[in-house]
């Protein structure tokens, strides 16, 4: 099983996105339940795992369903044998995000989060949406004084561009970015050479498209309405699903190739263009955990790389974050 380095940190060449637990993939598991599929993860070999301040949902009682609670719970009895990750700068209102990264919102949030996750500390701290409010530079000192406070060891940044990083690096070093990417999510590749240059990793979310990837999904699936984000993403209606038709039959021949499935093709392809991506899917099954982790047990040559982007170059998709 392959891995990558976050800073000077060795983890698992896949993590495990731990969103769709609580927020976004239908209602959200049980504190008990969730914990269960990151205690299997774990058990499997995931040593990174990815949660967000954010990533909340409704329990049947009307409470809040906190995604860093079930991480909290499941973690615990192998805390320091893990790399945790975790996010700030974003709250939902309604049918949009709310972002402050002011010095005071993190300096917040943080204190919030290691409640909620039952530690002293995080390994890695995103800014999980850039706030055109506060500039760069503001945001990497107050990154830079967490550090320097031991409440974070590392810090990165979601969805950011060149400017920014350049920025925010050159107050205090960024070890990763977390952006979309996938091969329907090309638009970040210019980011790549930035990336080696700046010594960054980048962690990729979404890397299976919200699923469309793993051609479990079509445009008649019927997710769990508003809290499946799914159902109103462009890749699943009727024509967003078309014109992903040529890409699911150029995974489903090269996983029969390859003896493995269109998910772990998918997570190949990046994982093979550059040493430095770490794609994070997220799946409550732990069937699909142990498929989306050996999915680094498969190597693509350069040859098929290079020939799979020509393809993907003449390809027209609708997908949600944005349109090729």
């Amino acid at each position: 099983m392959q891995t990558r380095k976050i800073g000077t940190d060795t983890v698992s060449a896949v993590g495990l996105g731990c969103m769709g637990i609580t927020h976004a993939s239908g209602e959200p598991m049980t504190v008990e339940a969730g914990a269960k599929v990151i205690e299997a993860a774990y058990e499997m070999g995931y040593t990174l795992f990815d949660t967000a301040e954010c990533y909340t949902g409704v329990n049947p009682d009307g409470t809040t369903a906190y995604n860093e609670e079930v991480v909290g719970k499941a973690i615990k009895p192998f805390r320091d044998k893990i790399f945790l990750a975790t996010k700030c700068g974003v709250t939902h209102g309604g049918d949009h995000l709310i972002l402050d990264s002011s010095p005071a919102a993190i300096r917040k949030a943080i204190d919030g989060s290691l409640l909620r996750l039952g530690t002293d500390h995080v390994d890695l701290y995103y800014q999980h949406r850039i706030d055109p409010k506060v500039e760069p530079e503001v945001v990497a000192e107050t990154m830079a004084k967490l550090i320097k406070e031991g409440k974070i060891r590392y810090w990165g940044i979601s969805e950011t561009t060149e400017e920014y990083l350049r920025r925010a690096n050159a107050v205090c070093h960024v070890s990763a970015i977390q952006n979309r990417y996938s091969m329907m999510a090309r638009w970040y590749e210019p980011l790549f050479p930035v990336c080696e240059e700046l010594g960054v990793t980048y962690v990729a979310f979404s890397p299976l498209a919200n699923g469309f990837l793993s051609g479990k999904y079509t445009d008649k699936t019927q997710f769990e309405g508003n809290a499946d984000f799914r159902s109103r993403m462009p890749q699943y209606t009727g024509e967003g699903y078309e014109k992903g038709q040529a890409l699911l039959s150029l995974l489903r021949q090269m996983a029969k190739e390859k003896n493995a499935t269109p998910a772990q093709i998918s997570l190949a392809w990046m994982l093979s263009k550059k040493p430095f991506i770490i794609p994070i899917p997220g799946s409550r099954k732990p069937e699909r955990l142990n498929e989306n982790l050996h999915a680094s047990d498969i190597l693509l040559s350069a040859d098929e790389i290079k020939a799979i982007d020509e393809k993907l170059d003449g390809m027209d998709f609708e997908v949600f974050g944005g349109h090729k």
